[in-house]
């Protein structure tokens, strides 16, 4: 019983360190490019999805084919990080940032399928509800990177509250909506990684 109750006490221990550091997983060209994929997408929808309100599908598969791209970007950023660090951290690190950040996720999916399927004609709330759902994904997990990143999450929140309120009617569905949501907060996201985490020390 005592040799549990230590090796417990040593896992929460270490639990605490990893909580202590900051996380280097997220890296400001990954953020950079998810930036531009959410622009990009913005500027093709006009001639994929001309009329999203009524092709709601193909405007979902379109954004939902977008944050894939970006998702599996950072995914791969992250395990090749982890797989090279010599810090024996790293990958308690990484499971940390992906578990905080995950339920976010995960309630944007389950939103996204309800709204879709049951509730099509409210689907315009959508973007809104993507920008505030992504900011609480970063202000969870806020605590293991720079504190300035605390910032992001605030520009997340008031874009997914202005567009709830602004992007209702012949407004909605706008390419731009998310465009300057998620492109611009990415971008202001790799601005910060990189002026807190890599610019004064090296690629590390």
């Amino acid at each position: 019983m005592e040799l549990h109750e230590a090796l417990a006490q040593v896992s929460e221990i270490r639990l605490q360190i990893a909580r202590s550091e900051s996380f280097r997983g997220y890296r400001s060209a990954i953020a950079a490019f998810s930036a531009l994929v959410a622009v990009a997408t913005a500027l093709l929808q006009p001639a994929l999805v001309p009329d999203p309100t009524t092709n709601l599908r193909g405007y979902l598969l379109l954004w939902v084919a977008a944050a894939g791209i970006s998702v599996a970007a950072t995914a791969l950023e992250m395990t090749i990080r982890c797989r090279r660090s010599a810090s024996p951290t790293a990958a308690r690190l990484t499971w940390l940032a992906v578990e905080q950040f995950l339920p976010s996720l995960l309630a944007g999916a389950v939103v996204t399928c309800i709204l879709a399927l049951c509730a099509p004609a409210a689907a315009w709330v959508l973007p809104g509800l993507w920008g505030v759902l992504f900011s609480l994904g970063i202000f969870a997990s806020s605590r293991l990177l720079p504190r300035q990143v605390v910032w992001v999450a605030v520009y997340f929140l008031a874009c997914g509250g202005a567009v709830l309120v602004w992007g209702q009617g012949e407004r909605a569905f706008s390419p731009w909506a998310m465009g300057i949501t998620f492109g611009g907060g990415q971008l202001l996201s790799a601005l910060v990684l990189y002026m807190t985490l890599e610019r004064d020390h090296g690629a590390a």
